[in-house]
């Protein structure tokens, strides 16, 4: 996610805590909120698409079953 949007959401939740939010701020800080969620799961999905376990004995699992693609 851009800088640009992450500094937006500090600032209105600093805002936030001292006034209430207008309905539009409101609501760019639910879209930015959600945008900034979304790219953090999409960070972690592609961790867990390559991630492996190996067992004491060896064995190597993949977390993500890649013969479901």
């Amino acid at each position: 996610m851009e800088q640009k949007k992450l500094d937006r959401i500090n600032e209105l939740a600093r805002k936030a805590k001292v006034t209430e939010l207008s309905e539009e701020e409101k609501a760019e800080q639910k879209k930015l909120r959600a945008e900034y969620i979304e790219a953090y799961r999409k960070s972690l999905r592609a961790q867990l698409d390559n991630m492996v376990i190996v067992d004491a004995d060896g064995n190597k699992t993949f977390v993500k079953d890649r013969r479901k693609q």
